[in-house]
């Protein structure tokens, strides 16, 4: 699957006729995340995953892994995001925690549509932004904030062993994987790549607020 006109227009389609779930107002403090789909690039750098050759045209999602001084979810895969700042819109939070974490500065032209609103165990409404970054994007980690940056093809996330639901105690509900190369990456996360998968890739309204996330998750 390549990064190219083709698959912005069909990510676009399938967004317009999708009816997103908007969570009441109060429910958690809101943030956004950017779901950009861009180039894999040199490699995806992952257990079991092959490394691209000198530049990848495949269409991949940037994930980071988040930096482990952080007092939220370190070290967790993640997409860019955050809480939004007074007055903003979850399309300008999302824009700029993509710049403030990975490099990358858009235009709200770039913005393709949103996923459904996940509620999060540590209180968190988060709003998925689908975002085309393109060909030739160029990324950078910021330190503060992000412990490595992954272009992971969009490949991956159409696995036939995708997604993996595990049962737990603690829970009447399970938690969402998906794997990646021979990783996994769990709900939240997760719960947005299988919605993006379903949603933007393949044309299904699929919902996935119902999904449990692991108990590091909660806090």
């Amino acid at each position: 699957m390549q990064c190219d006109g083709q698959l912005r227009a069909l990510i676009t389609r399938h967004l317009q006729s999708f009816e997103p779930w908007i969570a009441p107002d109060a429910v958690g403090h809101q943030a956004a995340v950017a779901i950009t789909v861009t180039e894999v690039g040199p490699g995806a750098g992952l257990p079991g995953l092959d490394a691209a050759g000198p530049w990848d045209t495949r269409a991949g999602l940037v994930l980071t892994r988040r930096a482990q001084h952080l007092r939220n979810h370190p070290g967790q895969w993640a997409f860019p995001g955050g809480r939004l700042d007074p007055s903003e819109t979850p399309v300008t939070a999302a824009l700029r925690e993509l710049s403030e974490e990975v490099g990358a500065t858009l235009p709200s032209s770039t913005v393709l549509g949103r996923l459904d609103d996940f509620v999060t165990r540590s209180g968190f409404v988060m709003t998925p932004i689908v975002v085309w970054g393109g060909p030739n994007l160029v990324l950078a980690p910021n330190p503060d904030e992000v412990a490595s940056i992954h272009r992971i093809p969009v490949t991956e996330f159409l696995r036939d062993d995708a997604p993996q639901l595990e049962p737990v105690p603690e829970s009447d509900r399970a938690i969402l994987r998906m794997p990646v190369g021979s990783d996994h990456i769990a709900a939240p996360t997760a719960a947005l790549l299988y919605q993006f998968r379903e949603v933007c890739l393949l044309g299904r309204a699929t919902r996935v607020a119902h999904f449990e996330q692991p108990a590091f998750a909660w806090r």
